[in-house]
């Protein structure tokens, strides 16, 4: 296998897993992008970073971003080279908006795009390996498909199919706190085991999110009801969590978007929910609410 482009960009998006009662499993793709660009050198590692992130990202090999460039060619049987990344943040870190998947499937698709020979790393090439950098696929299925995914684990491997969903069923708005959350910390505050009647519960509200989604709006409320994960993060992110309860309680879909501290609201507008987080937070001006859009094509390099 030899390296045939030399110059490869990407666009990948934030995602919002879980989606209340989907725990790892449920996730859905934001118009919200990352741009990035790869140029392979005959020098070392040059890596410029503008927007998110750019002040604490490293500058070196341990970038995600590197990393994942580098495991993606060394599974096609590349050879590795110098490199010139550039990229162009607008995903927030640490806000549960699939910052860290976004990066890994870019630097997976930027090396497909250098790759003589592509169909050496495909998308489930692409998803395994994400998924081995993340830990879990729940973000990098709908940061490479596009739209919400359904993913899990088969064994070892990580699989994934894309979720039909009815015109109009998703009009998703994202209320971003100042503060931030690792992941780490957040899955720290999980128990290790849950009672049988909340499994059974999160089991049932994930299948009906699976239908409402399709094409059953007025279900979404009770859809995204969860009882495994949300409540029990509250310690770590307690204003977030009101957030979401008095949103529940005023009829809007809410949920804790990925880990957190990140509140997606999946079928709502700006117009209406600005006001209730004027109500409700402390400090309205730590809070930026965006509507953005579903982001429902699937992502790939673009080579030159």
């Amino acid at each position: 296998m030899r390296i045939q482009h030399t110059r490869v960009s990407v666009r990948v998006p934030a995602t919002s897993a879980n989606l209340g009662p989907g725990f790892d499993t449920l996730g859905l793709a934001l118009d919200l992008c990352d741009d990035l660009s790869v140029e392979a050198t005959t020098g070392g590692i040059e890596i410029e970073v503008e927007g998110e992130g750019a002040a604490d990202v490293p500058r070196g090999e341990e970038h995600l971003v590197v990393r994942a460039l580098r495991r993606g060619l060394d599974h096609a049987g590349a050879p590795q080279s110098g490199l010139r990344l550039r990229t162009v943040n607008r995903i927030p870190h640490g806000r549960g908006l699939g910052s860290s998947a976004a990066a890994a499937v870019a630097g997976l698709l930027l090396a497909r795009g250098m790759l003589s020979e592509p169909d050496a790393l495909d998308d489930e090439d692409v998803l395994q390996l994400a998924t081995e950098l993340e830990g879990h696929p729940d973000n990098a299925a709908p940061a490479l498909l596009g739209g919400p995914v359904l993913s899990w684990m088969q064994g070892e491997r990580a699989r994934a199919v894309p979720l039909a969903h009815g015109e109009g069923v998703l009009a998703p708005v994202v209320l971003l706190p100042r503060a931030t959350l690792s992941t780490h910390r957040a899955r720290g505050l999980l128990p290790a085991e849950v009672p049988h009647g909340d499994a059974v519960f999160n089991a049932s509200r994930a299948a009906l999110l699976v239908h409402a989604l399709a094409g059953a709006p007025e279900l979404l409320m009770e859809a995204t009801e969860d009882r495994l994960h949300q409540e029990q993060r509250a310690p770590g992110m307690p204003e977030s969590v009101e957030l979401m309860r008095v949103l529940r309680q005023e009829g809007h879909p809410a949920v804790i978007s990925g880990a957190g501290p990140s509140v997606l609201v999946l079928a709502g507008s700006r117009g209406e929910i600005a006001p209730l987080v004027r109500r409700f937070v402390a400090d309205p001006s730590a809070w930026r609410i965006a509507q953005v859009s579903l982001r429902e094509t699937p992502t790939a390099p673009v080579v030159g």
